[in-house]
């Protein structure tokens, strides 16, 4: 699964409750035996990857 959200700030830096819902997300995944394979968020004309920032792994 890949999570994806808009920020409307246009600033797609990860906030700490970003960090936060994804490490829930990710947890809850492994219960259930699913695969978060990303988090993406989209600001102006740009995006943030958790996976290739290094969030998540």
């Amino acid at each position: 699964m890949i999570f994806v959200h808009n920020h409307p700030s246009g600033d797609p830096e990860p906030s700490k409750e970003d960090i936060q819902i994804t490490n829930r997300l990710l947890e809850a995944g492994s219960i259930v035996g699913i695969k978060v394979l990303d988090h993406i968020i989209i600001g102006n004309e740009c995006f943030v990857s958790f996976k290739d920032k290094g969030i998540m792994s």
